[in-house]
């Protein structure tokens, strides 16, 4: 399938921002990116907020996408330990530094935090503190699952010295099944 010019202008601004940060990406660094003009950009996308609204909901279905393929199923067709376990093991294999970036960046502006927002609450839904007690594990477990992969990502996306493919493994694994190797 051919990919759209749309989505090779999404692509090439999250190449931008992976490079050099979300401040960089204007018309005329995506143009060239992408290999077209910048009013082939502005056909696309009238205004830098237009292109940045659309770039924070593409970067956020892909991440739901591959939580989707993760899991074997729809968020809406998993179990909460089945969703849990998707969120946990695409936090450990995918972080980029543009994601990173794209999400710290959303969260001063509600539109661009909407999409995101909506991804992790379908696959990893914010746990409620009061029902974090020693008489149910389950919801302690979730809750250290959730801030493991969180963090694991975090480090992955910001660390010159990521971790090895058989550590992420391994510490997904863990996290996923939620009980000592």
């Amino acid at each position: 399938m051919r990919t759209s010019k749309r989505t090779m202008i999404l692509d090439a601004a999250t190449r931008v921002i992976q490079r050099a940060g979300v401040t960089a990406v204007t018309f005329d660094s995506v143009a060239a990116e992408a290999g077209l003009t910048r009013g082939g950009i502005m056909y696309h996308f009238p205004s830098r907020e237009e292109l940045l609204t659309a770039l924070h909901e593409h970067e956020a279905d892909a991440w739901d996408a591959l939580m989707a393929r993760t899991a074997g199923k729809s968020a809406d067709e998993a179990t909460v330990d089945e969703r849990l376990s998707a969120y946990v093991r695409v936090c450990t294999e995918s972080a980029t530094r543009a994601e990173l970036q794209l999400l710290l960046e959303a969260v001063s502006t509600p539109e661009h935090m909407s999409p995101w927002t909506s991804v992790m609450n379908r696959w990893a839904p914010p746990v409620d503190p009061a029902a974090v007690t020693q008489e149910d594990p389950e919801a302690v477990w979730r809750l250290v699952a959730r801030l493991a992969a969180d963090g694991l990502w975090m480090h992955e996306a910001l660390s010159d010295q990521p971790l090895s493919p058989e550590v992420r493994a391994t510490i997904a694994e863990l996290l996923a099944r939620r009980t000592p190797l």
